[in-house]
């Protein structure tokens, strides 16, 4: 349940107003109300000037006026503004200057992430939402139960971080400061007491039905109390005293969670005298909560081994001294010393020693790699031998693995379509079930029928009523997804993209660096016209030089390799899609694509070589004799002779004249093939690979790796356009139409994550291809595979695949279950014993069990 938050789900967008906390949900505080529905984009911030309605008035019909505001809420009483926004058209910095231009000041902003570990369900995320929702200066807020922290988001003027502290706690949850670790649940207060009770319940049943002295006590108000009364009541104050007050704090954030259900059927059982009914749902409640709270601390144990993976402490040199300190305290440029053993405590580059170290923390692949001078290495990562001093090149705080570790964190924010559909069900369900409760314990009796056997009904259908096991389904079992990924090198950046990978039916991959390495190497260089193969180099190389494609680094280093000197390079142009332009020694030299050079009016079919025939380093090319001499043609014969080998022809000329041809190649992935074989195998039957190489080159690769349909000859805008037809084919052939998924199918996009990044935008779901380390990579893509190991990507949609379908289990189960006990209590059928053992702590255990089976997945299956 929601406890009155009023959350919408909404994407983020992002460009950001100095001082809005623009995130993917919004929070609104009980008994607020929007005028209209904000399904896009929402910016939050505070207003403090406005403070009446009047002021409001204003600021909406200044950001009224805004093209592509969708939805306006001004609330004076908190000073808080809601707006609802299309991104594509508008920006949240535009809205800020609108505000200001009404005359008011946007107030910045603090956010506070605190650490509940006794929030481990969606009732109790409720009800710290709702009392987070009635503090003045509080603007937006995300209580997530299944990591145990909340999000906060404030107003410094108007609130500070202990007037949330304190609200949080005065909702009955106690806020841990750091990372303090939790104490085992059956060694808690609670668990002690709830044992008293169990024992007292015992004894009342033995009192009663074995025969035992059953002695009357006293009388009170008429009442006989005897000996069994009263270990009853007993056992239902000891084991309900956590029931009934956090039940007390429920009532006053006016949330209908199962905190106040069962308090409210603990003190009605008492109170029409059915003392065992009230101490059994007081003893058997509680054992259900500490079950519920041991199974999600298993949960979120995978969470915390992330953080075990970096040190506490580092070893560093200064002024000729080693030195321990805590890891915060290294700094940018210090040396940090890593003996064989130990953990690397911050990212940086190794300036001493070489070792083989295991990355797989990082990037989840098992083989060690050989580091020395030069190489990058990453925190958390393991040196196996050796000894290393290795420059720190970020604080602790930004290393790849604490990026790693913050965005696994935030993942539970973006909920997926499931998630919401639950949290829209668990709305309706649980009002009509307490309806129905209400009308079972109350209607017969009014018409003479026994009220000890309607109210028993009523209660066990109250019990009924908390969708805990369900609304608990999803998440649990996002986080158990995301944090087992995370160990394995892959980074997936929330439930929606969790849920979306699991539903794609079609991949769209990029050939250089994803499915070949993206090592370029020169094999052939052909000279024409009477240039020399180092001339040709030259050429190419000086031209190339400031050039940051992989086919100019690959040419450069050849003539470095070649001892080929450069020449003066003076007014270079890169020419999108094409190749590139400069004079060299003052003549305008070209090197690109063949097509360039029959735009500037070349016969490519007749180009005259050297009498050599120039270096044919790996094809035989034989020149044709003519009158002039010998001749190529290039159009007809080399050129594409090169790419049906997989190479690709750059061609190197002046205005006037071909100086000759460099042709680069490409090494396929020794992986790429399996993995292709292996989405087939996983159900993804349309596999297309995109690029901006030649025709022949990236259907030479294709045939390698099992891939039959190519697009090549791409520009970046084509490989856009590209992947939203398949998006577009791919909603068009589906045939899902689930409740809580209208768009099932869709497109995941592989690329490097920078320089395909608008595909990967355009894709259903991006995926960045060796994101470790790469700051681009990480933050933009929905999922990034750390290592450069494409056998990660069918372990992707293996592990979301399975995600969806233990969702799903976990939620028609528990939907199944509770059905079953709602129909069956009004009967007589089902027992409160039933509903509380099966309904509320059976299915839980059942969910959270099932949910942990996805560490299970591993990449090993794929290999």
């Amino acid at each position: 349940m929601n406890g009155g938050s009023g959350r919408d789900e909404v994407e983020s967008e992002h460009d950001h107003g100095e001082g809005a906390e623009h995130d993917h949900t919004q929070a609104q505080p009980p008994g607020a109300t929007s005028r209209e529905s904000i399904d896009g984009t929402t910016y939050r911030t505070s207003v403090p000037a406005m403070d009446c309605a009047s002021c409001a008035s204003k600021v909406e019909r200044s950001v009224r006026s805004l093209s592509g505001v969708e939805a306006v809420d001004p609330r004076p009483a908190t000073g808080t503004l809601v707006v609802g926004y299309d991104p594509d058209a508008t920006t949240a910095g535009a809205i800020r200057t609108q505000v200001e231009t009404a005359g008011y000041d946007v107030a910045d902003t603090e956010t506070e992430t605190l650490s509940v570990p006794s929030m481990d369900c969606s009732s109790c995320a409720g009800t710290v939402e709702s009392a987070l929702g009635r503090i003045e200066g509080v603007l937006d807020y995300d209580a997530r139960p299944a990591s145990g922290r909340v999000v906060v988001t404030y107003d410094p003027g108007r609130a500070t971080r202990g007037d949330v502290v304190a609200g949080v706690e005065n909702a009955g949850y106690e806020v841990v400061e750091g990372e303090a670790e939790r104490a085992s649940v059956w060694r808690s207060r609670r668990a002690v007491k709830t044992g008293v009770g169990a024992l007292l319940l015992l004894a009342g049943i033995v009192v009663e039905y074995l025969g035992v002295p059953n002695p009357t006590l006293t009388a009170v108000l008429g009442r006989t109390i005897t000996l069994d009364w009263a270990l009853y009541v007993f056992a239902a104050a000891v084991a309900g005293q956590a029931i009934l007050r956090n039940g007390w704090y429920s009532a006053k954030a006016r949330s209908l969670d199962i905190d106040f259900l069962m308090s409210a059927g603990v003190l009605g059982a008492v109170a029409v005298d059915l003392p065992f009914e009230a101490a059994t749902l007081a003893v058997l409640f509680s054992v259900s909560e500490l079950l519920e709270q041991y199974s999600m601390d298993r949960a979120r144990t995978s969470m915390s081994e992330l953080m075990d993976l970096s040190p506490d402490t580092a070893t560093v040199t200064r002024d000729g001294e080693e030195e321990t300190v805590a890891v915060e305290d290294v700094a940018i440029g210090d040396r940090v010393v890593v003996r064989p053993g130990e953990r690397i405590p911050v990212d940086g580059t190794v300036v001493e020693g070489t070792s083989a170290v295991d990355e797989s923390p990082i990037t989840g692949e098992s083989v060690p790699i050989d580091a020395t001078e030069g190489d990058e290495v990453y925190a958390g990562s393991i040196v196996e031998e050796g000894y290393l001093e290795v420059e720190a090149t970020a604080p602790a705080g930004e290393s790849t693995l604490a990026k790693v570790i913050d965005l696994v964190e935030d993942a539970e924010r973006d909920k997926s379509d499931r998630e919401r559909f639950i949290d829209r069900f668990a709305d309706y369900y649980t009002p009509v079930v307490v309806g129905l409760a209400v009308v079972t314990a109350a209607g017969p009796p009014l018409f003479g029928a026994p009220l000890e056997t309607w109210f028993t009904r009523g209660l066990t259908l109250l019990v009924v009523a908390c969708p805990c096991a369900f609304v608990i389904s999803t998440p649990v079992s996002v986080v158990s997804g995301i944090t087992s990924a995370a160990r394995n090198g892959v980074l997936i950046k929330g439930g929606d993209r969790l849920e979306a990978m699991g539903d794609v039916d079609a991949i769209a991959l990029d050939k250089t660096g994803t499915i070949t390495t993206g090592d370029l190497g020169v094999t052939d260089v052909v000279a024409l016209n009477g240039a020399t193969e180092d001339e040709v180099l030259r050429c190419a190389a000086s031209l190339e030089r400031r050039s940051e494609h992989p086919i100019a680094t690959a040419v450069c280093e050849y003539a470095d390799e070649r001892g080929v000197t450069e020449r003066d390079v003076e007014n270079f142009e890169s020419i999108t899609g094409e190749g590139v332009r400069a004079d060299l020694d003052g003549i305008t030299h070209y090197a690109g694509k063949p097509a360039l050079f029959e735009d500037l009016g070349f016969d490519l079919e007749h180009a005259h070589v050297e009498t050599d025939g120039g270096l044919a380093v790996g094809a035989d090319i034989e020149p044709a004799a003519c009158d002039h001499g010998t001749y190529l043609d290039l159009v007809n014969d080399v050129v594409p002779r090169l790419q049906s080998e997989g190479k690709t022809a750059i061609l190197v000329g002046t205005e006037d004249e071909l100086e000759g041809v460099v042709a680069v190649a490409d090494t396929v992935r020794p992986e790429a093939e399996r993995s292709i074989a292996r989405l087939r195998d996983r159900g993804i039957d349309r596999i297309v690979m995109l690029t901006g190489d030649n025709e022949r080159t990236a259907r030479a690769i294709a045939a390698q790796v099992g891939i039959d349909e190519v697009r090549a000859d791409l520009l970046p805008e084509e490989k856009v356009e590209a992947v939203r037809e398949m998006v577009d084919a791919s909603a068009a052939n589906d045939d899902a139409r689930l409740p809580w998924n209208r768009t099932a199918g869709g497109v995941a996009m592989v690329g490097d994550g920078v320089n395909d990044a608008p595909a990967l935008a355009a894709a259903t779901v991006g995926v960045a291809m060796g994101a470790a380390g790469t700051d681009t990579a990480i933050e933009t893509a929905d999922v990034a595979l750390m290592a450069d190991d494409l056998t990660r990507l069918p372990y992707l949609v293996a592990l979301s695949r399975r995600a969806n379908r233990v969702i799903e289990t976990n939620v028609w189960s528990s939907l199944g279950v509770k059905a079953v006990l709602a129909a069956g209590a009004p009967f007589g059928l089902v027992s409160v014993v039933h509903a509380v053992v099966i309904g509320d702590m059976g299915m839980s255990l059942a969910v959270t069990g099932n949910a942990m089976r996805l560490a299970n997945v591993r990449p090993d299956d794929e290999a």
